[in-house]
């Protein structure tokens, strides 16, 4: 079994937002030692074969982190945005959304608070420092609205089924059984901690509970519409103009009819949904041939957009629309105290 090892340190780090305490700065090859010592010539098998040899429940964490950030990770960024993305098609949920106005307001920002967050919690595991400091922030984060059991227990069961669904479609190789499990019990692991009650205990149950509560929810609504609008804007944004309307038109063709119809959004043609597939089934014929990944990618955040230069940056305190203020930076205890006479 693999643990992340907590390791007392003596100085704090420089980051944008204010110091970093030693305790959240991370050591990948203490914390990682299954991937600190890569042959330098791995065969292409070198991961999945290591994946078979571990326990898809203890090392569910390790083995989700080495699927994510090693064998997949530009198909689990994909797929987590379009996991997001599904979520926007219940009412209940676009409806916190469009209240809380950051989609609208500063889409860019709550897009990157919300996908490090999750990294965090992949890269370093739900009991490390940062771990548990970000589920603080979420839990934090969550607290502040009416937000129903099930709908949090909806959310969670995208981040499980959806990047499954798109490696089963467009991966470069099929997932290793202990890897289809290791996900769901590592995000159960991270349910449990955020205290959403009623989670499935078997992987099955979940997807067939998964799958009757978008029979019962999807249907449109305006507020969809509005956060999906402001989504798709986004992430046309990140390519330059010129290319937007083409992006567009990709995104709209990868979308599914139940989300179509969720969104209100025009239904584009069999022809470009079949190419938009096609695309991603040749790109995942190349990577099969790529060298094996020696070094993690995609979990770190240094290619995002508002918080670079990760991990001195930033902690996971300083995400989401209020930030925590831990009681260094405030220099003592938050709460004012009368002198005593």
């Amino acid at each position: 079994m693999t643990t992340t090892a907590e390791r007392p340190a003596t100085e704090a780090a420089p980051g944008v937002f204010g110091p970093i305490p030693a305790e959240l700065l991370a050591d990948a090859t203490a914390d990682h030692p299954l991937t600190a010592d890569v042959p330098r010539r791995p065969g292409r098998w070198y991961w999945r074969d290591l994946i078979a040899s571990l326990d898809p429940v203890a090392d569910a964490p390790e083995i989700h982190r080495i699927t994510a950030a090693y064998e997949f990770p530009w198909d689990y960024q994909r797929s987590l945005e379009f996991a997001l993305y599904r979520t926007f098609c219940v009412p209940s949920v676009s409806r916190v959304l469009e209240e809380a106005g950051q989609f609208r307001d500063a889409p860019q920002k709550r897009y990157d608070d919300t996908a490090l967050l999750m990294a965090e919690l992949v890269e370093h595991g739900y009991d490390s420092a940062r771990g548990r400091e970000s589920l603080r922030v979420i839990n934090r984060q969550h607290a502040r609205y009416e937000i129903s059991g099930d709908d949090m227990l909806y959310v969670l069961s995208t981040f499980i089924y959806e990047p499954l669904e798109w490696i089963d479609s467009f991966g470069w190789r099929r997932l290793h059984p202990h890897e289809r499990l290791a996900a769901f019990h590592f995000y159960r692991g991270v349910g449990q901690r955020m205290n959403i009650a009623d989670i499935p205990e078997d992987m099955g149950d979940f997807r067939r509970w998964r799958d009757d509560y978008e029979e019962q929810t999807f249907r449109y609504d305006p507020d969809n519409e509005k956060i999906g609008t402001d989504t798709l804007d986004l992430m046309c944004s990140w390519y330059p103009t010129p290319l937007r309307p083409a992006v567009r038109r990709a995104v709209l063709a990868l979308v599914d009819d139940d989300m179509t119809r969720a969104f209100g959004f025009p239904r584009q043609p069999a022809a470009l949904r079949r190419a938009g597939h096609a695309a991603l089934r040749a790109r995942s014929k190349v990577v099969r041939w790529l060298p094996v990944r020696r070094e993690e990618y995609g979990t770190t955040g240094t290619e995002n957009r508002t918080y670079p230069g990760y991990p001195t940056g930033y902690r996971p305190a300083d995400l989401g629309a209020h930030p925590i203020m831990p009681r260094e930076r405030l220099g003592g205890c938050p709460v004012a105290h009368t002198p005593s006479h």
